[in-house]
């Protein structure tokens, strides 16, 4: 059996992402929102770097093109609402998270790359996560929306992991075990400012 096939999101994120957190974000919505973009903005040019960055191969090429235009998709509609509440969007900090990630990845050309799709699968179920923990407590119109994300959330998730898995030729339980704890500990340990894939906020905003 592939590991891929051993995991669904639930099973792959060691914690799950804490009620303060969620609080956080249904008290900041136009925060929430503006950073939402701003994800799916650098999800997309992502998938295109590593369209360029890996041009012979053919798998990655072909799910990364597709997860660049989704993600360009939800973009645009997350930026559709910010306009129509009469939010701004503007350019915010990143938070600590995607960096967390990958200042661990290792430098050789093929460990770089599966150690790439591996952050770039926890960002996704993470994303994934948080969209049906959201959804419950929206209004009708958003909650609608996060919910319509799961499912091509999941199957990005599911494309990294199974590109990692492809490329690697040997068993990276081990690589993901290591991803994991440094993410939940992203997750769930005190964070200085609130964006989308941030932890526990340290202070009041």
């Amino acid at each position: 059996m592939n590991i891929s096939d051993r995991f669904d999101i639930k099973t792959f994120l060691l914690c799950p992402t804490p009620e303060a957190w969620i609080q956080t974000a249904l008290n900041h919505q136009e925060l929430l929102l503006v950073d939402h973009a701003q994800c799916e903005k650098k999800a997309a040019a992502s998938a295109l770097s590593m369209i360029y960055r890996y041009p012979d191969r053919t798998e990655l090429l072909q799910k990364m093109s597709r997860i660049a235009r989704e993600e360009l998709r939800h973009f645009e509609q997350v930026l559709k609402f910010i306009v129509a509440r009469g939010y701004q969007y503007i350019h915010l900090t990143p938070s600590r998270y995607a960096g967390g990630l990958k200042k661990y990845a290792r430098t050789t050309s093929l460990e770089h790359l599966v150690d790439t799709l591996i952050i770039g699968a926890y960002i996704e179920a993470r994303s994934c996560e948080r969209f049906e923990k959201l959804a419950p407590h929206l209004d009708d119109e958003l909650s609608q929306f996060y919910s319509g994300l799961l499912a091509s959330e999941s199957r990005h998730f599911l494309d990294y992991i199974k590109l990692a898995e492809h490329y690697a030729q040997t068993d990276i339980s081990s690589r993901i075990a290591f991803y994991s704890a440094i993410e939940a500990e992203l997750i769930s340990s005190p964070d200085s400012e609130f964006r989308f894939h941030s932890g526990i906020l340290s202070s009041h905003l």
